[in-house]
């Protein structure tokens, strides 16, 4: 706001100044002789003087009278000058009222019209577009602290208007993922109160026939092998709680939503041209993208983007930096996207594992990474009721997705 602020003050000083300096220049211009008309007309009627030409006065418009010198230079009313012609001195006079009122006025006329116009632009930009933007400019600073009650709505003939409604998208996502974040918590927290307590128990009766076993309590040696069993179907109970706690955590622990929907394949593949085409460029990877026949596809245009760009940012990461190719077939009413990239250093008893969550290969290397990509790729792809499989070929990798054509 302030950075506006003297920006205005800065134009409207250029603005005054100008008007100030023209005006001068035009006020001045009236005075001094140069270029004034009747010094032209004089040179003329020199020129005619001298080469012994008649002429009148009347052809002239300032010139009123010209005469000989003869004995000195007489006063009177009219302006004049002298030149000396052919050795004898002659007198001009000549009536001329330079008058630039109206180019003066003109000026001015043009320039307040053009001033109020560069005016008025920066009151609409202060209206419309800093003002606007000085109200949400805290707006992401909310949000990064976790302020995500207050909405902040699109209004009609908001220049930001697009740009609004992303915010509060964001708000609204951020707003989903924490209470799913406090729910996930609570979760957890009754789960670890119910195990603790559920896992007490048998802990509690193997605790007590292992101190009997050890103060020799028990003499008979079928009652020793009764508490045996005993303490070992205890051993299993824990054992099969620890089981379910494996069982829940390796479960399906991201929530993805995906709308059921029908996009043009041309529309994907222009979004990761879009996205691709520039960034790869300044990697010096060579990217290319085949022909294709375009048809309609099932499942979500947006989701469908983020797996694809998933597939190219780890063959980015992980590929030998020269190609990334995407080919198009189609199979059994099927759409399949292929992508290749070379240098693939992952061994074929690896492959089948690059679609498991938290998993990573060989080839990582330094490269940072949680292995939640291609896991996150196949559980959209199955929600999309489509596939993804992954194959090498020499020393490339294709990863192919698998569309379901509407």
């Amino acid at each position: 706001m302030k950075s506006y602020l003297k920006l205005t003050i800065a134009v409207v000083a250029m603005l005054a100044l100008i008007f100030t300096g023209a005006n001068l220049f035009l006020y001045n211009g009236n005075k001094g002789d140069a270029g004034r008309p009747y010094r032209v007309e004089a040179e003329r009627i020199a020129a005619k003087i001298e080469n012994g030409e008649d002429y009148s006065l009347a052809d002239y418009r300032t010139i009123i009278n010209v005469e000989i010198q003869e004995s000195g230079f007489q006063g009177g009313d009219s302006d004049y000058l002298v030149k000396e012609i052919g050795g004898r001195l002659y007198r001009f006079d000549y009536a001329y009222h330079p008058d630039n009122t109206a180019a003066i006025a003109s000026f001015n006329i043009c320039f307040g019209v053009t001033a109020a116009f560069v005016l008025l632009l920066l009151l609409f930009l202060f209206l419309k577009l800093i003002r606007p933007f000085e109200k949400i400019s805290a707006y992401p600073t909310e949000l990064a602290k976790g302020n995500l009650t207050a909405p902040l709505k699109e209004s009609r003939g908001n220049y930001f208007g697009k740009f609004l409604w992303g915010l509060d998208l964001l708000r609204e996502k951020l707003e989903g993922q924490k209470t799913a974040e406090l729910a996930l918590q609570k979760q957890n927290k009754t789960m670890v109160l119910s195990l603790s307590h559920d896992i007490k128990t048998p802990l509690g009766v193997i605790e007590l026939y292992v101190k009997a076993l050890e103060r020799n309590l028990y003499k008979d040696e079928n009652k020793k092998r009764e508490v045996a069993r005993s303490i070992n179907g205890k051993c299993e109970e824990i054992r099969n709680y620890v089981d379910g706690i494996v069982r829940t955590e390796s479960g399906d622990f991201l929530h993805m939503e995906v709308q059921e929907d029908e996009f043009y394949l041309s529309a994907l593949t222009e979004k990761i041209k879009a996205f691709y085409t520039d960034k790869l460029q300044l990697l010096k990877i060579d990217f290319t993208v085949d022909g294709f026949s375009d048809c309609i596809l099932s499942g979500d245009l947006e989701r469908s983007v983020e797996v694809l760009q998933n597939i190219i940012e780890n063959a980015v990461k992980y590929g030998d930096g020269k190609r990334i190719s995407i080919a198009f077939s189609r199979e059994d009413g099927c759409q399949l996207i292929h992508i290749r990239n070379g240098g693939c250093a992952l061994s074929e008893n690896e492959l089948p594992h690059i679609f498991d969550s938290f998993w990573r290969g060989s080839n990582t290397g330094s490269n940072s990474g949680s292995g939640l990509g291609l896991y996150i790729c196949r559980t959209l792809m199955r929600k999309m009721n489509g596939d993804i499989f992954a194959e090498i070929q020499e020393s490339d990798m294709i990863v192919t997705t698998v569309f379901t054509v509407a």
